[in-house]
C-alpha cells in the first residue's frame, strides 16, 4: 500500500471541494484549481476531510496513487496560503524592475529581457534584485521560476547569474589559482 496515499487530507473550513466523478474542484481565498484524475482513483469526501483510494493494486495505479494524493493536497493548502519561490539577482549592473505586470531584467545582455505575466503567477520585486513569486498553484510557480532563473543561469566561475534564495553555488578555481599551485 502507498503510505503516502492513505494520509486523509484535511480540508480547512476556508475551502470549498467539489467532487464531479473524477474531477475535483478546489475553491479558496487564493483561487480555484481543478485536478482530473485516472477512472482508477477514487477520490471521496467525509465531512472535512478528503481520501484517496486506488481500484487495483498494479504497479502504475500504486504510484499514481500517492501522486494524486499529494497533488490534491498541494492544492488544498495552495488555494489558502499562496506557494511563494524567491529569486535573488547577483552581478554588477543586473537588476530587475516591474513594467505593468511584467518584469524588465538588465543581466549583462546586449539587451533588456522581458519576462512576460502568466496568469495565476502574482509576481513582487523587493528592491532592485530580489523577486517574489507566487500563486496558489505549486507545479505553476516553481516552473515559473525556474524559467526566469535560466534567463541567466548563475556563473559557476563568479556566481553572477539568477539563484534561488539561500541557493548555496560552488564556485570553482580560475586558470589563476590553478597555476599558482601547480609547481614549476
Amino acid at each position: 500500500m502507498s503510505k503516502i496515499g492513505q494520509q486523509p487530507i484535511i480540508v480547512p473550513g476556508t475551502v470549498k471541494v467539489e467532487i464531479n466523478k473524477n474531477k475535483i474542484s478546489i475553491q479558496g481565498s487564493e483561487g480555484k484549481i481543478e485536478i482530473e484524475s485516472p477512472r482508477e482513483i477514487a477520490i471521496t469526501k467525509e465531512e472535512n476531510t478528503l481520501l484517496v483510494k486506488r481500484a487495483s493494486n498494479w504497479k502504475k495505479i500504486k504510484s499514481l496513487h500517492g501522486l494524486y494524493r499529494q497533488l490534491v493536497e498541494n492544492a488544498v493548502i495552495g488555494v489558502e496560503k499562496p506557494w511563494i519561490k524567491k529569486l535573488e539577482i547577483v552581478g554588477t549592473g543586473f537588476n530587475v524592475k516591474p513594467q505593468g505586470e511584467d518584469l524588465v531584467f538588465r543581466l549583462g545582455y546586449s539587451h533588456p529581457v522581458v519576462f512576460k505575466k502568466i496568469s495565476g503567477i502574482k509576481f513582487q520585486v523587493e528592491g532592485n534584485n530580489k523577486v517574489t513569486v507566487s500563486g496558489c498553484d505549486k507545479q505553476l510557480v516553481g516552473q515559473t521560476a525556474y524559467q526566469i532563473k535560466i534567463l541567466r543561469k548563475p556563473d559557476a566561475y563568479k556566481g553572477k547569474g539568477i539563484r534561488y534564495e539561500g541557493e548555496k553555488l560552488r564556485i570553482k578555481p580560475g586558470k589563476k589559482a590553478k597555476a599558482a599551485g601547480a609547481p614549476a
